[in-house]
């Protein structure tokens, strides 16, 4: 393996893949979003990229592990009971598989993110 394998956020072209959640998650607002996935390992279950989202909120089901760092603007996570956290440009954090609530993004956001989905056994 050689050096040109090494991934460059500030360099890599990936074409970004816009979306919006599916109708039925959507709780409030056209959350449109945009993800560009700059790496994909070879058994594709762990990636890394840049997630953009517009403001809004949808339910979220995770069963990937995933580590997010956001770049700029403000969301909210919340847990199925209500319970609520902020996060704002400069936060890091972890959702483990399993995790279920809303995503609400209050301003547009950007995080960079790295998911790992363990393989279906």
């Amino acid at each position: 393996m050689s050096i040109e394998q090494i991934v460059d956020f500030a360099t890599a072209s990936s074409t970004p893949d816009h979306y919006r959640p599916a109708a039925e998650k959507v709780l409030k607002g056209d959350p449109a979003q945009s993800v560009r996935n700059h790496y994909a390992s070879p058994c594709n279950q762990f990636n890394v990229g840049i997630w953009e989202g517009d403001i809004g909120q949808w339910t979220i089901h995770y069963t990937e592990h995933e580590y997010c760092e956001i770049l700029h603007g403000v969301s909210v996570l919340r847990d199925q009971d209500g319970n609520a956290k902020t996060v704002r440009a400069g936060d890091r954090f972890v959702i483990p598989a399993g995790f279920t609530g809303t995503w609400e993004v209050l301003e547009p956001c950007r995080k960079v993110y790295v998911i790992f989905e363990q393989a279906a056994d």
